[in-house]
């Protein structure tokens, strides 16, 4: 996402309360509006709870549609009524995405965006809900009983058509959940409808963002006819060499190695990682565009690259990148030669935007994958925000992107991941871990469609952070971000005083229900109630600088000294951050690491270079970004 995010979605509907005989059910009725949906149409009620957990984990998100059109519990998609047209994401802003200061800017910003195609059959299932289940096209956005009957019509016409009975048997309906995923390719289906029956026979309790207690009884032993797939007539996927795990569907889309005159080329530069240069960091980023969007910007030589893209309706992916080439992706030179990108089909600003869960489980199993293959730590100093990701140098802090941004939901992220954020200490710590409750947790943001204007009310997992323990005192400020010195805003895109799930700070001072932590160089209140904490006790290496030292300047990019340079290889300067780390702060380390700077000048790879000296560096989290310090500016201790 840009510095100036887009506005995916234009609908009146979206910037408002759910509209009048919205159905707001009561405690306990959702899950009678499952069991009358699948009795009517036929199908039995562990597959449509499966399917809905699935897509929406049976949410309602008060009628407005996810990040691809889809509406209500059973995700009916309608992208022509709910999607506009949006600049991509790394067309916005003067990022550039490649952040190398020894070549010429590179961002996504001169590609021609290509014109929207006509929505395929899988963003549009809401109109054939509609027509068969009679039910209006209105009723089934907004009323959660109407879409429930939708949903539950879709799988059974898809049972018929298959020229199946209507089974009361789950293992039945393998094939129509498999359809029902709109995959247009048959590994995909196979791999929802695969983790359908995985739902189905490990069950789900769950309350609902409309206060419902909804049940899935476990069913260990179903075994379902995973051969009707077959019978489908889906394509299947494009061949090439993927490297996925196999739980998940992936193909190869590859972006082009092309050199196009006066010395330039693209979009990605080759390399041999992990070999020449350890994979340190896997990146999180969203689109801002639709998935055909995103497929042809990536094989456009002139454009910018990321290894994976993740579609939100059914979780496929698609390569683009070998691992061992670096994409030019987050901005940062030094991150992109040590980084996996993974670009996410979704929207920052869009009003009330939500993403599916079938695309949040492929993602998290990609990114397992990807983390056991290279030893990345699986935390949040590893797996990175786009967001995260510092400037390079002080020019660029302002032009930074800000996606996946405040409504990415990183504590479920990290459940799925395997790795929970639960505390790790006792009520003294001398870290914290920020994790506010994803659903209730709604700061208000604004910009999402105009200036000013504050969004739609969404669940959250960042925290504001004040110079005093009060909601009424200002918020810190980022000197890099606004070197004029100009406060921080509320904004959606305005990192300058947010803390994001999953992201651990040194504790300066508790008082009541406020924390304050250190934080791009001052002491940063946030409001952590004890009956509704926003944050977690933790333990972890801290670091300050070492004695004799008043500061120590702070960096967005680990390079070595000057010395270690071979001829031919022109120095890199190691130029601070407008920040400084005072004495008695206190930083939480997320790693060491050796400087190194990846010379990649030219498109004939024979001449490229790893250049690596002797300096050391500490990554810490510095602020909402990442920052590195020089290991002998400082002394490390256990907080």
């Amino acid at each position: 996402m840009g510095a100036l995010a887009s506005v995916a979605l234009l609908l009146p509907l979206l910037s408002a309360a759910p509209p009048a005989g919205a159905d707001v059910p009561e405690a306990g009725v959702l899950q009678g509006q499952f069991a009358r949906a699948a009795e009517r149409q036929g199908v039995p009620v562990s597959v449509l709870l499966a399917v809905s957990y699935l897509q929406s984990r049976w949410d309602t998100h008060g009628g407005a549609p996810s990040v691809t059109g889809g509406y209500g519990p059973m995700h009916l998609t309608d992208a022509v009524t709910a999607l506009a047209r949006t600049a991509p994401h790394h067309s916005e802003g003067e990022e550039d995405s490649r952040g190398d200061s020894s070549r010429p800017v590179r961002t996504g910003g001169d590609a021609p965006v290509p014109a929207p195609a006509e929505p395929p059959e899988r963003l549009r299932t809401l109109e054939r809900a509609s027509a068969l289940s009679g039910i209006p096209a209105e009723e089934l956005r907004t009323v959660p009983a109407a879409n429930i009957e939708g949903g539950a019509a879709l799988l059974a016409a898809a049972q018929r058509e298959a020229g199946l009975p209507a089974s009361a048997d789950p293992a039945d309906w393998y094939g129509a959940v498999a359809r029902y995923s709109g995959a247009d390719d048959s590994a995909t289906a196979a791999t929802y409808a695969d983790d359908v029956f995985d739902v189905i026979r490990t069950g789900e309790t769950r309350t609902t963002d409309s206060g419902q207690v909804v049940t899935l009884t476990a069913a260990p032993a179903v075994a379902p006819a995973t051969g009707q797939v077959a019978d489908l007539g889906l394509r299947r996927p494009a061949a090439g060499p993927v490297e996925c795990p196999a739980s998940v569907a992936c193909e190869w889309v590859p972006a082009p190695y092309e050199e196009f005159g006066d010395g330039d080329y693209g979009n990605h530069d080759k390399a041999n990682r992990p070999a020449s240069q350890s994979i340190d960091y896997i990146v999180i980023h969203d689109t801002e565009a639709d998935w055909n969007t995103t497929l042809k910007l990536v094989q456009d030589p002139t454009y910018v690259s990321w290894q994976y893209s993740l579609r939100s309706s059914d979780g496929h992916i698609a390569q683009h990148v070998p691992l061992k080439d670096v994409a030019w992706h987050a901005g940062n030179w030094f991150v992109n030669a040590k980084s996996v990108g993974l670009e996410h089909e979704g929207f920052l600003t869009s009003p009330d935007s939500w993403y599916t869960e079938a695309m949040y489980r492929t993602s998290a199993r990609l990114v397992r994958y990807l983390a056991g293959r290279y030893g990345i730590p699986l935390d949040r100093q590893h797996i990175l925000g786009h967001d995260n990701v510092p400037g390079t140098v002080a020019s660029t802090i302002k032009n930074m992107h800000t996606d996946p941004g405040p409504y990415w939901d990183w504590a479920h992220y990290f459940r799925l991941l395997g790795r929970p954020i639960t505390p790790s200490a006792g009520p003294h710590a001398g870290v914290v871990t920020v994790r506010p409750d994803y659903s209730s947790h709604q700061p208000v943001y604004t910009g999402c469609v105009t200036a000013g204007q504050a969004c739609v009310p969404h669940g959250s997992g960042a925290v504001r952070l004040h110079t005093a323990p009060s909601a009424d005192a200002p918020l810190v400020k980022d000197i890099g971000l606004r070197p004029g010195g100009q406060d921080s805003t509320t904004g959606v895109n305005d990192t300058g005083a947010r803390a994001s799930t999953g992201q651990s700070f040194a504790v300066a001072e508790r008082r009541g229900d406020w924390t304050a932590v250190w934080y791009l160089g001052q002491k940063a209140w946030f409001s952590n109630p004890v009956k509704e904490p926003t944050a977690v006790n933790a333990r972890g290496l801290v670091l300050t600088p070492r004695e004799g030292l008043a500061e120590v300047p702070v960096y967005g990019r680990a390079y070595p000294e000057a010395s270690a340079y071979p001829a031919g290889v022109p120095v890199q300067s190691v130029s601070p951050l407008p920040y400084k780390l005072l004495a008695g702060q206190l930083y939480v380390v997320g790693g060491r690491t050796p400087g190194e700077y990846y010379f990649a000048p030219v498109f004939d790879p024979s001449g490229h270079t790893v250049v690596r000296g002797q300096e050391e560096y500490y990554q810490i989290q510095f602020g909402h970004r990442v920052a590195f310090v020089k290991a002998a500016d400082v002394r490390v201790s256990r907080a």
